[in-house]
């Protein structure tokens, strides 16, 4: 059977057609908040993003934080994945059974609750004090982690087992099999979900700002305490937070098509 390439240029055409409709929709809303938000509705309440620009040292603060921890979590968090995805392909219940209790765990628990936990109830347990960023980077390295694990599992038992069976036959270690015939088919199917995955630990960040990490959103609050603009706080948290993640999932979208099935 024949599959049908996908046409770069239909791609590039429904990323745009993508990009179009949420530029759109996003006029559209503010059209509406322009509207029922000001003195037509009869509110009185005048918008007025000029107010944020003396906090802007803090605002840039807040998205340059917020980033460089997505950026260790999500390192950390694909090691961790790595480590429980290859040892939950194990046949010996001793190395799979906790590695699976981990990941269902940490699948199953959000990770608001997981947060409080590691950051309150950890340093009671192991009579260890963990600071805030060490609470939050731990925690969401093993979030992560959880979810990586199970892309990486699943991506490696996709290939063919033929190969596997190929590889032994002319004598490859099981580290070679992997390094050079399973890990460079696995990766290029693993990478669309791998990076999604990593959005959501970047949207998973803004929770932080319950243990008072100086992320994007922790910065906000303490902005619209100070200027009693909520309103123009929180609509540019939530624009920044998007300007960072759509190029992002354009990206994604396009390694997807990327990694399809090829013509034969």
């Amino acid at each position: 059977m024949q599959h049908v390439e996908s046409d770069p240029e239909a791609n590039n055409r429904s990323v745009f057609g993508v990009a179009a409709g949420v530029l759109v929709t996003a006029l559209a809303l503010w059209a509406l908040v322009r509207h029922f938000g000001g003195g037509a509705a009869g509110t009185g309440y005048d918008w007025d993003f000029g107010s944020l620009w003396k906090y802007r040292n803090l605002l840039a603060s807040g998205l340059g934080y917020t980033l460089l921890f997505t950026i260790v979590c999500v390192a950390l968090g694909l090691a961790v994945g790595l480590v429980a995805g290859l040892g939950r392909l194990s046949t010996n219940p001793v190395i799979t059974t906790p590695l699976r209790a981990y990941v269902e765990v940490f699948r199953c628990t959000p990770v608001l609750v997981q947060l409080v936990w590691f950051y309150y109830a950890l340093p009671v347990l192991t009579g260890i004090e963990l600071s805030a960023v060490a609470a939050a980077t731990l925690c969401l390295a093993l979030y992560g982690g959880a979810f990586y694990s199970e892309i990486i599992r699943g991506g490696i038992i996709s290939i063919d087992p033929g190969q596997t069976e190929a590889a032994r036959a002319i004598g490859m270690t099981r580290f070679q099999l992997m390094r050079r015939i399973i890990l460079p088919q696995a990766f290029k199917k693993m990478t669309p979900p791998l990076m999604n995955q990593s959005i959501m630990q970047l949207k998973n960040t803004s929770l932080l700002s319950v243990l008072a990490v100086p992320d994007l959103l922790y910065q906000g609050q303490v902005i619209a305490h100070d200027n009693y603009r909520p309103l123009e706080v929180y609509t540019f948290t939530a624009i920044a937070y998007f300007a960072v993640l759509f190029p992002v999932t354009i990206w994604v979208k396009r390694l997807e098509y990327g990694s399809g099935p090829k013509e034969a």
